[in-house]
This record gives C-alpha cells, sequence and structure tokens, in this order.
C-alpha cells in the first residue's frame, strides 16, 4: 500500500442538473490518454459516494501530489451560466465531511486541501481550510 499523506478536493465543473457520472468522468479522462478516472472518489448530488480509482494506485487530480494523495471530486462547481460556484448539495456536504473524516481515521491524514490551493483553478470553488475550520478537521 502506498503511504497517503493528505486528501485533495475536487469539483467536476460541471453546472446543476448535469448528467455526470464516475463512467463519464472516466471516459473523459480516457480520452486525454489517462488510464483511468483520476479521482478516488466523486460525490453524486444526492450525497452517494462512488468509488473511481483504486485508492492503492496514485490519482491523476493535482500534479506534484498524485503520488501521496487521495483526490475527491463532488459533481458540480459551475452555477447554471457556467461561473464557478459552490453549488454542493446539503447531501453532498454531509457526505464529504463523513468521507473525509473517515479516510483521515484509515490513512492517518492530517492534511486536507482544495485543488485551488495547487493550481490557478476554482476548483473545488468553496474555500476548504476554511470548511476545515469550521468542521474541526
Amino acid at each position: 500500500m502506498r503511504t497517503i499523506t493528505e486528501i485533495i478536493i475536487h469539483c467536476t465543473a460541471t453546472r446543476p442538473n448535469a448528467i455526470c457520472t464516475v463512467g463519464s468522468i472516466r471516459r473523459y479522462h480516457h480520452s486525454l490518454g489517462w488510464r483511468d478516472i483520476g479521482y478516488h472518489y466523486v460525490i453524486y448530488p444526492d450525497g452517494s459516494v462512488h468509488a473511481g480509482r483504486p485508492v492503492e494506485q496514485p490519482g491523476a487530480h493535482t500534479e506534484g501530489h498524485n503520488a501521496h494523495s487521495i483526490g475527491i471530486a463532488y459533481v458540480g462547481g459551475l452555477d447554471a451560466d457556467g461561473r464557478p460556484a459552490d453549488t454542493r448539495t446539503p447531501l453532498q456536504r454531509l457526505a464529504l465531511l463523513q468521507l473525509v473524516q473517515d479516510l483521515m481515521e484509515e490513512h492517518n491524514i492530517t492534511s486536507i486541501h482544495g485543488h485551488n490551493e495547487y493550481a490557478a483553478k476554482a476548483c473545488p470553488c468553496f474555500d476548504v481550510q476554511q470548511w476545515c475550520k469550521e468542521n474541526n478537521l
């Protein structure tokens, strides 16, 4: 098993009501020449958590950080006009918190970041460090 030291949170950069699944993300990532979906977990608007790339394998979600991180993406991140926005549903918010807490405990992780902390992107369209403080993570 690889050493995992951090969780990096993403969004799929999709508009409300867009059909976005692990399968559609996987197909898109394959079209980029990747061997699999880049994220380890994807959280749908209904709060359901879906496995992506196996956690035992490095992800393909944050350049320079994939070897030792777990990538989580929530479906959303754009408003109806295509502008970056925190579109997490209440169920996604709960699911994200529970998943992060579970992964922190399972892998002894203390470092949680948003993709935008490592790249010039809006993703995940909310302040992960503030969210961590609000949730005592």
